[in-house]
């Protein structure tokens, strides 16, 4: 469901992602982790053709994402790890003008989104304004809004950072479940190590652009001779803290100048 192959992303001199390639199966969950600034978010932007490959070749369902952007784009739904709601609007009419944007047909459209607010608990509060919602509300009403064309493919940029324990238990029940009944393939990065141990049928570890290892949480624990996820983690990685270097802050920076205030 997902190809990846010899990909590159440079900002002027700096190599953000050095040469990764991995690939996800229909129906899989996977999940990308890595410390802060390996190249995750920025990994998730070209497989989303928000970022364009310095190079290497994408296929998301079968798709170039270079030369079939439209159809790649059709074929995932996305959370970012930043809030992408609009505040002024209603749950619904976020619901909706994500739909019409898929174009949707009015009937089909009515229906998917009375269904989705349901399953994650927002009907009662589909007439509210977005800006009075809480953090977790707001994301349950991301990712209902990030199924709402039925992706093949959905792309999770840190969906629990910040929300209490229950929603994030909440949220990770209901993307299993969905996982399972619709044979959805889920791309997700956390910061939760618990939270991959649990949920991800492979994982990939990404440190300072490459990837260092791929496999199940039982491979990577057994390679590293670690009985946890998170001290595998850290073997494979360094425990340093990862301040903001000069390197980080001008990957932000270019970051800055591609995307405006959006990280």
């Amino acid at each position: 469901m997902i190809e990846v192959e010899n990909l590159v992303k440079k900002f002027e001199d700096i190599t953000a992602v050095d040469n990764i390639s991995f690939d996800v199966k229909e129906g899989e969950i996977f999940a990308f982790l890595g410390p802060n600034g390996a190249g995750k978010t920025t990994t998730i932007k070209m497989l989303t053709t928000l970022l364009v490959p310095t190079s290497g070749k994408i296929k998301i369902n079968g798709f170039s994402a270079e030369t079939k952007k439209e159809e790649v784009r059709h074929s995932f739904g996305i959370v970012f790890q930043d809030e992408s709601l609009d505040e002024e609007l209603t749950a619904y009419e976020n619901m909706e003008f994500h739909a019409v944007l898929y174009g949707i047909k009015k009937e089909l459209r009515k229906r998917r989104i009375e269904e989705l607010l349901k399953l994650v608990e927002l009907w009662e509060r589909k007439d509210d304004l977005v800006k009075h919602f809480s953090g977790g509300m707001k994301r349950r009403l991301e990712i209902a809004r990030g199924l709402v064309h039925h992706p093949r493919v959905l792309f999770l940029d840190e969906p629990t950072l910040g929300l209490d324990p229950q929603t994030r238990n909440f949220l990770w029940e209901y993307i299993k479940k969905l996982n399972k009944k619709e044979n959805m393939t889920v791309f997700l990065t956390t910061h939760y190590m618990e939270e991959a141990d649990k949920i991800a049928d492979k994982i990939a570890i990404i440190d300072k652009g490459k990837i260092v290892i791929i496999g199940t949480s039982k491979e990577i624990k057994k390679k590293t001779n670690s009985d946890s996820l998170e001290k595998a983690f850290l073997k494979l990685t360094g425990k340093p803290i990862r301040e903001e270097s000069a390197t980080s802050l001008d990957h932000m920076r270019l970051r800055k100048r591609f995307f405006g205030s959006r990280r």
